[in-house]
């Protein structure tokens, strides 16, 4: 056996978008207000991508590992776990006193079905769950993972902190249909969402849960003690960016995780608030296709798209000029990690010559189809990614038509797989953290494995083939050779263009200290 343990707004405009009458700091100082980057849309972590559900996720569920500070898996709802039978088997035990919000204790079963659930929707989860033979829980503490083949990144699995994650909830809640999102928010996290007081467009409110048991380690990314210091966290949802930061300057808000580009230099040298970058590898921007509908079901019109699109157009649209908070010659793995090369880049970085991309598009029987462009008008960086795309794709001749829209609204609709016509959509963009990025397990845009796939739906018989490869390959030399197939077949197949890096300091009073690295982590920050 081997053994293993881990151990410019007013305050009356703002009080208005809060619902409320007074935004000042006299509700007191045991309350945190945080500004994400759009509302909350869903609250089912294993239905949706969109990073919003996921900060929700690990605000109100616990998972079985979570991350350190070097992206290693921790146990965290976990006592120990054990792999056995020549790593065919994992033995999980659950640390005691674990308690959902409901005050039902966290079992084996709940964990089981939890799992399941999460596996048959993420990409990484359908990995596991091709190589599992069945999960057991022999009792209230223990659950068996039995494995068909070795699946030595199981805990990797399980600490993911990219959407969609394995978050912990009641077995009724799991076992529920997995076609269809849960509503029912009962978590195992340390905070419990309240409901009542939601507000769309407007707020999202959470409460400390006291019945929840923190490890005792010191917290780490989504690992160690998950201390709540807050008894109420709010996030207020604030569309304009001048009324954010003007919310930030005066400390009507503590929190703004996404600030505009261009306030940057405003909020650097503002009294009472600081700068910090919680994520060095940042977020890249990518374009998504429908592949279901024409026009994008043809692969040769979308690498005809790729000779058009220049990367710096979209960083300088999103970030500025100031090069250091942006890098193009991004391709299908995250810069500076180990699976990142140049394959294939010359489809990115060549010269750029739009009259060829108007005869490669002619060449690949493009018939002038509709191309909808869905366009969310309330994230700055997105709005930004879709008008320079509108402009290339109306510039090499494409029949293009703009959906304006929210990101919620976006969020919805991107599930729909049919044309335009029929409530559907062609494109869309959207920014994934750069660790998302990091191998073909987590990325999950790398998909060729059509209808399961995430939404754009890419079907590449080839792709799956080389992921499942690094998938059971050991030793970092063979799977970066891996990954230069995985990237040369991207560009042939084409399931997103990349479409460059965004490192993004977040904006916050400079009273808030405890600040975790990697995602908006809402344990340990305390107001000194």
């Amino acid at each position: 056996m081997q053994r293993r343990s881990f151990l410019a707004a007013s305050a009356t405009t703002l009080g208005a978008a809060l619902g409320a009458p007074s935004i000042g700091r006299a509700q007191g100082s045991r309350v945190l207000r945080f500004v994400p980057d759009a509302d909350l849309a869903l609250l089912d972590p294993t239905w949706v991508t969109a990073y919003q559900t996921r900060d929700h996720a690990f605000m109100v569920y616990d998972t079985l590992f979570g991350q350190d500070q070097n992206y290693t898996p921790q146990p965290q709802m976990l006592e120990g776990y054990s792999v056995e039978n020549d790593g065919l088997l994992w033995k999980l035990v659950l640390r005691p006193g674990l308690k959902f919000h409901d005050g039902e204790p966290v079992l084996a079963r709940d964990a089981a079905a939890s799992i399941r659930r999460w596996m048959k929707r993420d990409v990484y989860g359908q990995a596991l769950a091709a190589a599992t033979d069945e999960i057991t829980a022999p009792d209230d503490r223990t659950l068996f993972v039995h494995l068909k083949t070795k699946f030595p990144l199981l805990a990797d699995a399980l600490s993911k902190t990219s959407p969609m994650i394995c978050a912990v909830m009641p077995a009724r809640i799991a076992e529920a249909d997995p076609t269809k999102p849960i509503t029912d928010p009962v978590g195992s996290g340390p905070f419990v969402y309240v409901a009542d007081e939601r507000i769309a467009g407007a707020r999202v409110v959470y409460k400390k849960f006291e019945g929840y048991v923190p490890r005792n380690e010191p917290a780490e990314r989504t690992a160690g003690g998950k201390v709540a210091r807050f008894d109420r966290i709010e996030w207020t949802i604030l569309q304009d960016p001048a009324t954010a930061s003007a919310a930030l300057q005066r400390g009507e808000v503590d929190w703004w995780y996404t600030p505009q580009a261009d306030l940057l230099p405003l909020l650097k040298s503002a009294r009472g608030v600081a700068l910090r970058t919680v994520v060095p590898t940042g977020t890249i921007a990518t374009m998504r296709f429908n592949q279901t509908q024409p026009p994008f079901n043809n692969p040769a019109l979308r690498r005809a798209l790729l000779g058009a699109i220049t990367q710096s157009d979209y960083m300088t649209a999103v970030n500025g000029e100031d090069h250091s908070r942006w890098n193009d010659g991004v391709g299908y793995f995250c810069p500076g990690t180990p699976m990142a090369s140049d394959a294939g880049m010359a489809a990115l970085t060549g010269p750029r010559d739009l009259d060829r991309v108007k005869r490669d598009i002619a060449a690949s029987g493009y018939k002038g189809e509709t191309v909808l462009l869905m366009a969310p008008q309330d994230i700055a960086s997105v709005k930004a990614l879709a008008a320079v795309t509108a402009d290339i794709l109306a510039r090499v001749g494409l029949n293009l038509e703009v959906a304006s829209m929210d990101w919620a609204s976006s969020i919805q609709r991107r599930f729909k797989q049919g044309l335009p016509s029929e409530g559907g959509w062609s494109i869309f963009q959207t920014s994934w953290a750069g660790t998302d990025h990091i191998n073909p397990a987590g990325n999950v845009f790398m998909r060729g494995n059509g209808h399961d796939a995430a939404p754009g739906w890419p079907e590449s018989p080839r792709i799956e083939a080389l992921r499942t490869q690094w998938l059971q390959t050991e030793g970092l030399e063979a799977q970066k050779k891996i990954a230069v197939d995985l990237q040369l077949q991207a560009f042939q197949d084409v399931p997103y263009i990349p479409l460059g890096q965004t490192i993004t300091p977040t904006a916050h009073r400079a009273d808030l200290t405890g600040m975790l690295d990697g995602l908006p982590i809402f344990w340990n920050i305390r107001r000194a």
